[in-house]
Parts: C-alpha cells; structure tokens; sequence
C-alpha cells in the first residue's frame, strides 16, 4: 500500500465552526497526543467517533476528562454543540450532525462494520457544516473514514491525515492519502499544532 510523504501543516484560511475527529485501533493514544494540545479557551467544539465494543459502555469523556483543558461529555441525541467541548459519540450509535447545530443518534446499520461509523458523521458535518468544518482522520485498521474525509473535502472543508507511517495502525489514514481525501498528511503533534490555531467564525 503506497502512502504519501507527510506534507507541511497547511495555515488556517477561514474561520470555522466545528471540529470532527475519527479514530480505530491505535486511537486512544493518538487522541491522547492530540486533544491535550487544545488551550483551555478553544471556542471550537470538538466531536470524536472511536471505534469502541458494542457490548461495553463508554469511558472516553471520563478518561479524557483528567488529560485535556477543556470539558468533555458523551454526545445525546438533540443537544446542541457548545464551544469548547469536546463530545464522544455512545457506542451503539452512529452520530450525525445536523445543519440546526444539534446532535442526531441512529441505529441504522453498521458502516464497514462499525457504528459509530467515522464515515457517517464525517458525511454529516460535510452536509451540515461544509466549508466550515475540519475532518481528522486518525489510526485505524478499516477504511471508515476516508470516504466521509472526501465528502468534507469537496464541500471545501479543511481535512488532514495522520502520516500512516506513524500511525500504530496505517490502514485509515492511508484509505484516505489513497483517495485523495487529505488535503495534509501530518503527524499527530502537527495536526494538533493545527487545531489550536483555529478560531471560531464569529
């Protein structure tokens, strides 16, 4: 599997609204390089799907709690996103979001075998948010992602990619270098030098 050599991070060029982050294998420790990296007055939300068993509730926001300066809860169905949190989707669910700046749950079918699927709520903040969203695409061993990163591209949102050369599992980040879904392949200190330089639209 070919992958491209890691490009430079590219400077932030608009304002935007929303930050959207996807993760498998390996995601739990990318995360953990990434989002304590975020300065506690970070006016972006911030929302996650990582692949979790089905059968197991979610720690993620706890765990998180105690490695980042900013608040973190499970997402719910119909909450509104809020500057400065950051939200993990329940396992069992996939998570969307909607064009009125809320939250929707679903339990329609698995997407390459996951819900959470990346792929769905990467679709939905293209939809929702398009230009003004930015797509992440972390570790990972399935391809969940790299089609949902394509879709926030061509809605001209910002997407990055993990360098798949750094990536505990190279599979996803390298779905989505292969599709031409990133418009920068990064390591993860880079992406989240990134992410705290964005800013909110006003």
């Amino acid at each position: 599997m070919t992958t491209a050599a890691p490009t430079s991070a590219p400077r932030p060029a608009r304002r935007f609204a929303v930050v959207v982050i996807g993760a498998s294998a390996g995601g739990i420790e990318a995360l953990g390089t990434v989002l304590p990296m975020l300065p506690k007055h970070y006016t972006l939300p911030v929302v996650v799907v990582l692949h979790l068993p089905a059968d197991e509730p979610s720690l993620l926001a706890e765990v998180f709690s105690y490695k980042v300066g900013l608040a973190t809860k499970e997402a719910d169905e119909k909450e509104r996103l809020q500057p400065g949190v950051i939200y993990f989707a329940p396992p069992s669910y996939h998570l969307l979001l909607e064009a009125d700046g809320t939250f929707a749950l679903s339990t329609e079918e698995p997407v390459h075998f996951s819900r959470p699927s990346i792929d769905v709520l990467f679709g939905s903040a293209a939809d929702a948010y398009g230009e003004r969203a930015v797509g992440v695409l972390l570790t990972g061993a399935s391809q969940d992602g790299a089609r949902g990163l394509l879709a926030i591209r061509e809605a001209g949102g910002q997407t990055l990619a993990q360098d798949p050369a750094e990536a505990m599992i190279s599979i996803m980040p390298a779905a989505a270098v292969e599709l031409g879904a990133a418009r920068a392949v990064l390591p993860l200190k880079d992406i989240g030098r990134f992410l705290a330089g964005l800013e909110k639209e006003a």
